[in-house]
């Protein structure tokens, strides 16, 4: 399943990982070969494990350690809590990837909705929503970026007033989401700069930000102030993070560190392995630095 449709309706061993796939054996949660260090604040992406029910996911969840779960809304939250579950990522405002704040035409309803949502956040106890640009359709860049700070400068004081911070996610154009316009560091960080407010910052996907521009820890070390936010996910292929793709995972978390970031890293790599809750322990285990 692919996310835009979700949101629209190194080594392992290098890591201390007992790495399994398709049946061999892997510590469990409580052996002393899998105890986090939690320097790290991990997360994961609700859509990458649908086909797992949310019970059974928070439960698992739970068993890794994993405090926290990205892109989800209020239909999911009471269940959530019940499981200590936090809303790291939230959705549920928007129109979703392909139509966003780029789109002069869309801005009352898009400020109606986030005027709305941001509250909804706030009162569950929760700090980030997520918002996309909209893809281009063949709009120049800096026409995109003007309207979209034109947009979301307007929902800035319900945002400051509920300390909710609006994150709008880079994403690749090149292979996931043709048109994107938020599709380079670059460009969001000026977008960042034109808005001004601490509570509108960039998700930071490494996977999508691999694609189109790679640079991935420099790009951390100059630009982390903007950054609120990180998702993982392995190049090539948008699967496990181990040494099966190109991206070195333990050095990019120590990098995020030393920025002192405090917030969350949630896993959005989408599981190859038959057993889709091993491949997410390894790779929270990799990040775990």
């Amino acid at each position: 399943m692919k996310r835009r449709t979700f949101i629209g309706t190194s080594a392992a061993a290098s890591v201390g990982v007992l790495a399994y796939k398709n049946g061999n054996a892997m510590p469990n949660a409580e052996s002393d070969t899998y105890k986090l260090k939690n320097n790290i604040n991990h997360s994961v992406c609700r859509w990458c494990y649908k086909d797992i029910p949310m019970e059974d996911f928070l439960k698992n969840l739970n068993e890794l350690g994993i405090k926290a779960m990205d892109l989800t809304g209020p239909e999911d939250w009471p269940l959530m809590k019940k499981y200590g579950i936090h809303s790291s990522m939230c959705w549920g405002a928007g129109f979703g990837i392909e139509k966003g704040w780029n789109d002069l035409s869309l801005h009352e309803e898009l400020i109606a909705d986030y005027t709305q949502m941001i509250p909804k956040v706030a009162e569950a106890g929760f700090t980030n929503l997520i918002c996309f640009s909209g893809n281009r359709n063949g709009m120049d860049d800096a026409i995109g970026l003007k309207n979209c700070a034109e947009g979301l400068k307007k929902i800035m004081p319900v945002a400051e007033k509920h300390g909710v911070v609006v994150q709008m996610e880079l994403l690749n154009s090149k292979v996931n989401h043709p048109d994107y316009m938020c599709d380079k560091s670059d460009w969001g960080v000026e977008l960042c700069k034109q808005i001004g407010s601490e509570n509108f910052k960039l998700l930071y996907d490494i996977y999508h930000m691999q694609i189109m521009e790679g640079d991935i820890i420099r790009n951390i070390q100059d630009f982390n102030q903007y950054f609120g936010h990180y998702h993982t996910g392995g190049n090539p292929g948008r699967h496990e993070i181990d040494e099966t793709q190109e991206l070195f995972y333990p050095a990019i978390m120590q990098a995020i560190l030393k920025t002192g970031y405090k917030g969350y890293v949630a896993q959005e790599f989408v599981p190859s392995w038959d057993d889709q809750i091993a491949a997410l322990k390894q790779g929270v285990t990799i990040c775990d630095v």
